[in-house]
């Protein structure tokens, strides 16, 4: 992060000469070097981009700040005659002012610098040319090239080439994936080896890459209930502060004592504390490749008691994997066997057929193109191989062809095939949909993070959800639901006074999220769907990013509490008291001022940096 760039950018230019121009006039006029009347014009040019907020505040969003506090403080001054006084408060406000803004500029850049940007142009491959080419006049459906250490400018599918490529701007990730033929490929992620020729797919706000900036930035108008409760909270405290105020003037008619109350009795500094915080928050979540929409979304997840999972593509893998292959004929070995199957398997478009093929790929062996290939629905599938009449499919299947079968599966929720060669039982393939990595440790971190209660949700029979939920540690869990017995769990959980997460890929569960307090999409990298009906979307398919996020929301919600507490809280009362006790005039206190800025924003902005 280039700081010095933030904080001398052209819009805080302006601010810098003001903070300058009263500072050497307030200086000039205690030498002597000037009269009363150039001060005074001074200080008005210093005061005008105060009075323009106040005004612009007041008028749009019926809003009373520091700046309209800061505005009557300075006019009461040279109404007092208390010209020298009421200068340097300006200046010392205005700087203040500035270092507050400047911060919260500061947090948005860490968004912007995170996420990075896209390339403006990109290398075109047409007839047997290349060519550079504005972004914008890219088409569906042309090919790029992209060279090592590039930025990958458009979503699309690698056509041409290998490589290995940085997604961490989108997915968090801190290791390259390597992209091959019919890999999909996202804007914004960096290409560190190798070359990719890439057939765009989509393109300006349709990539991942854009759907992710509009997230992010969306997510800052989403007010937590702590800010809105901070705003109301600022509302009210004003008529008390000004009636307050009125009450020691008419006792005591010192302007000074007055001056310095109003800068110490302003309550809108409140309204710093919440949104420094969830800039740095989301920015912070986003690098880890988490997307949280919003400020009230990352409040209610850190008080989130109970977390409820689908089961299928969220605890388990989503896809069906071969867990075992026993061998009945011995005249056969494993890859036999395997063989023969992916080979009657390879024209079939079965779920369980591809768990087949990608054990034969993850085994590295070659099948043969099946002769007389036929599907026997709800049955299986039969074939000739290398002369070999080979069956394929259920137990029933089995019987049918008069193929004496065996059940020796280990656990009942494997899905069991068997494999006939020449009517004789050969081989049985054991397949199930395999609990996904991590899934029992992140469920004991969310135990320890303080989730109560964890419940997994499921369409499948009893007996595959115990086992799944026996496996990760889940006590409590409801098999055999359609898709509204799942709104109704969450209902029936909400009755009870809980704050619900929903964990769900994004698309099937899309009714589940919106119901739940908090919905969590998983692995939606891509995925319209779930970044559409969730409110924190994961882009990983990684169980621990579930943890992690809930850690970031702790962790801020924390920092808020901490703000408006130290910050805010205890500053302003000292400051107060030792106004009252005629300890502190105007200018110190001015100067103290600046300290529950400085505190909130360092405070704030460290989410970015500190571990989690």
């Amino acid at each position: 992060m280039n700081y010095t760039k933030t904080f001398f950018s052209p819009q805080f230019l302006w601010e810098i000469v003001r903070i300058i121009t009263v500072g050497l006039a307030s200086l000039f006029f205690y030498l002597d070097f000037i009269q009363l009347p150039i001060l005074i014009i001074t200080m008005a040019f210093g005061l005008y981009s105060l009075v323009k907020t106040a005004v612009l505040d007041l008028i749009n969003e019926k809003k009373i700040g520091t700046e309209l506090f800061i505005t009557i403080a300075v006019i009461i001054s040279v109404l007092g005659k208390e010209y020298l006084a009421g200068a340097v408060v300006l200046m010392i406000i205005l700087i203040a002012e500035y270092i507050a803004s400047a911060s919260t500029e500061k947090a948005r850049a860490s968004i912007r610098e995170l996420i990075g940007s896209v390339p403006k142009t990109a290398l075109l491959k047409k007839n047997n040319s290349e060519l550079i080419i504005d972004i914008v006049d890219l088409k569906i459906g042309d090919v790029i090239l992209v060279k090592a250490g590039e930025k990958i400018p458009v979503d699309g599918k690698v056509v041409s080439g290998s490589g290995s490529v940085n997604q961490a701007p989108i997915t968090g990730e801190s290791l390259p994936q390597e992209k091959t033929v019919g890999s999909e490929a996202f804007a914004g992620t960096i290409l560190e080896l190798g070359a990719l020729d890439i057939e765009m797919t989509k393109a300006g706000e349709d990539t991942v890459f854009s759907r992710i900036i509009s997230l992010v930035e969306d997510a800052e108008s989403q007010q937590a209930p702590i800010e809105k409760f901070t705003d109301k909270v600022a509302s009210w405290l004003i008529p008390v502060v000004f009636i307050f105020v009125a009450t020691v003037y008419f006792f005591t008619r010192d302007v000074k004592l007055v001056i310095a109350l109003l800068i110490f009795t302003s309550p809108a500094e409140l309204g710093l504390a919440t949104p420094l915080v969830t800039i740095a928050a989301i920015a912070r979540a986003a690098r880890e490749g988490i997307l949280i929409k919003g400020g009230l979304f990352l409040e209610e997840l850190a008080k989130v008691d109970t977390i409820v999972f689908d089961k299928t593509g969220t605890l388990t893998v989503g896809s069906p994997v071969v867990n075992k292959v026993e061998i009945i004929d011995s005249n056969y070995n494993e890859e036999n066997l395997v063989q023969f199957a992916a080979t009657v398997d390879r024209r079939s478009s079965h779920p369980l057929a591809k768990a087949i093929l990608n054990y034969a790929d993850k085994l590295n062996l070659t099948y043969f193109e099946p002769e007389n290939f036929e599907v026997i629905k709800g049955r299986g599938v039969s074939a000739k191989v290398q002369g070999k009449s080979v069956l394929l499919g259920n137990k029933l299947f089995m019987e049918e062809n008069q193929t004496p079968s065996i059940n020796s599966s280990e656990n009942i929720t494997d899905t069991v095939i068997y494999l006939s060669i020449e009517n004789k039982l050969a081989g049985i393939f054991y397949i199930s949909d395999a609990i996904r990595e991590g899934a029992k440790e992140m469920i004991q971190g969310l135990r320890k993070s303080g989730i109560k209660n964890i419940v997994m949700l499921t369409g499948d029979n009893p007996e595959t959800a115990k086992y799944v939920s026996n496996q990760i540690g889940i006590t409590d869990f409801r098999a055999n639901l359609l898709p509204e017995d799942k709104i109704n769990s969450i209902k029936e959980l909400q009755k009870d006074g809980s704050k619900v997460a929903m964990v769900g890929d994004g698309i099937n569960d899309a009714p589940a999220l919106v119901q739940a307090n908090i919905g969590i999409a998983m692995g939606a990298m891509g995925t319209e769907t779930a970044m559409e009906a969730a409110d924190i979307v994961l882009m990983q398919d990684k169980l621990e990013k579930i943890a992690k996020a809930r850690a970031i929301s702790k962790r801020a919600f924390r920092t808020i509490k901490e703000n408006i507490f130290v910050g805010v809280g205890v500053v302003h009362v000292i400051g107060i008291t030792l106004v009252l006790l005629k300890i502190i005039g105007p200018i110190e206190a001015a100067a103290i001022h600046l300290l529950p800025d400085t505190l909130v924003f360092i405070n704030s902005i460290k989410l970015l940096r500190v571990k989690i």
